[in-house]
């Protein structure tokens, strides 16, 4: 006992030496921030997880409901070879969701029926899109496996736009998800269960030797830019040209940025404040002095006006700056502004390539925003349009008689070969979906198919 007492005293009188109190300290130091170091490395490493799982959800969440808009599109789709093109996206998109899925940290077991059923979606779509390529029509017990197949679809995505609320506000964290979050989707995989599938199977065995825009505002741009007309004007036109768009009454000062690229247009751009501290960026292009974009980020605290108005004030809008017969098609409503597709028309022909988006604010019906893209790379006043062929009524034999029609119409439809098709546009339900069936007008074939959703925000196309 006394030999420790001596080695304490000992190690006591050590500590007031102060070379060996710097040691201990600094032995101390470095423990303490290898430990930091440690624990900074880990939260980075659980930050990087974290996002790596956020990015393959919220994938996944695309995915799937790309494979329910294919999966609705291909029970309505009168024609092979667009048939086959649909459920080709189908497999494409299904297969896709199996990997983002497979990125989870939930347990294989736990999912074992989610991942089957994308599996089988895509190998069902991928059997049916090499039949439909070869020219055969699908049959109506094939049809119908497809409509359950959707309606499956549909179920597993609204679990998962719950699952992707709840992550995004915070209810659940991975770490949760990997107890909770497999037991939520098994809940709904169980609906899908291999007793579903046996019709289905037999056909796989058959065969065995799926913002905001509206309908083709990102349609690919022409490369001739054939709506960017006139010479090139200087810095100083392209001003005053952009006061003048805005309201020469309402600019109190515009300065310039210089020249900038948006997309394959030159053009100059501006910053302009106008009244009430409101602020607008807008590009003009070089070449013609046309308004290529404009757009204001006020904040709108209140919705005063409808959107049918709304929309009537847009139009007033591109009248009044020389947008002529501009015909409202798609929009979306968010935050108290309104942003409307317009497309132009000929002779009665809507020419979906010539579009131009306008944002209003819905407080006070101002126009906030303009984008002309596609109208500057597409726009004529007058098409060569190719001539009619088919009938309305011969057209309408060749869409799925399941579509009750509402409307019909003429359309020019852009393709992703930059070229453009005439095309009917039908108009119609199914069950509890609206879609648009375009019939070439030369040919009688079924060039396009677009769903449409409806939601309290507007009307989308997919």
């Amino acid at each position: 006992m006394g030999k420790i007492k001596n080695k304490l005293y000992d190690f006591k009188d050590r500590l007031r030496d102060r070379k060996m109190l710097t040691i201990v300290v600094t032995l101390v130091t470095i423990i303490i921030v290898l430990a930091i170091v440690i624990y900074k490395k880990q939260l980075d490493f659980r930050n990087l997880a974290e996002n790596g799982y956020n990015n393959a959800f919220y994938q996944l969440v695309e995915y799937v409901n790309q494979t329910e808009v294919m999966l609705a599109k291909s029970t309505i789709s009168n024609s092979a070879k667009h048939g086959a093109e649909t459920l080709t996206n189908v497999w494409k998109d299904a297969t896709l969701a199996q990997s983002y899925l497979a990125r989870l940290p939930i347990g294989s077991q736990e999912l074992e029926n989610t991942q089957k059923f994308l599996n089988q979606v895509a190998e069902y779509s991928y059997s049916l899109a090499n039949k439909a390529i070869n020219g055969n029509e699908l049959t109506q017990e094939e049809l119908d496996n497809l409509t359950s197949l959707c309606n499956y679809s549909k179920d597993l995505k609204n679990t998962l736009n719950q699952l992707e609320v709840d992550l995004y506000s915070g209810n659940i964290k991975w770490g949760e998800l990997e107890k909770k979050g497999g037991n939520v989707l098994e809940q709904e995989a169980s609906n899908l269960s291999q007793s579903s599938f046996g019709s289905m199977e037999e056909g796989l065995n058959q065969y065995a030797g799926l913002i905001y825009d509206g309908a083709y505002s990102n349609h690919m741009t022409n490369p001739e830019r054939v709506g960017l007309t006139g010479d090139e004007i200087d810095e100083n036109n392209a001003m005053n040209i952009a006061k003048e768009f805005i309201g020469a009454d309402k600019v109190k000062e515009i300065t310039s940025n210089g020249k900038s690229q948006n997309g394959n247009i030159e053009c100059y751009s501006f910053n302009v404040s106008v009244e009430e501290n409101e602020k607008f960026a807008i590009l003009v292009s070089v070449k013609g002095g046309h308004i290529v974009s404009m757009n204001s980020n006020r904040d709108v605290q209140s919705e005063a006006i409808s959107p049918e108005d709304a929309v009537k004030k847009g139009e007033e809008f591109l009248e009044s700056r020389e947008f002529k017969n501009m015909k409202a098609t798609y929009y979306m409503k968010f935050d108290g502004i309104i942003t409307v597709n317009y497309a132009y028309e000929q002779d009665g022909i809507t020419m979906y390539p010539d579009l131009v988006k306008v944002k209003i604010a819905l407080d006070n019906g101002e126009v906030l925003g303009l984008e002309s893209t596609g109208y500057l790379n597409s726009h004529r006043e007058k098409r060569d349009l190719p001539e009619i062929k088919i009938s309305t009524e011969e057209a309408r034999k060749k869409v799925n008689s399941k579509l009750n029609v509402s409307s019909s119409g003429l359309a020019v439809i852009p393709t992703e070969w930059n070229t453009e098709v005439l095309c009917y546009e039908f108009k119609g339900t199914t069950g509890d979906n609206d879609f648009i069936v375009y019939i070439n007008a030369e040919n009688g074939e079924e060039q396009d198919i677009l769903m449409i959703i409806n939601t309290p925000e507007g009307t989308l196309t997919e």
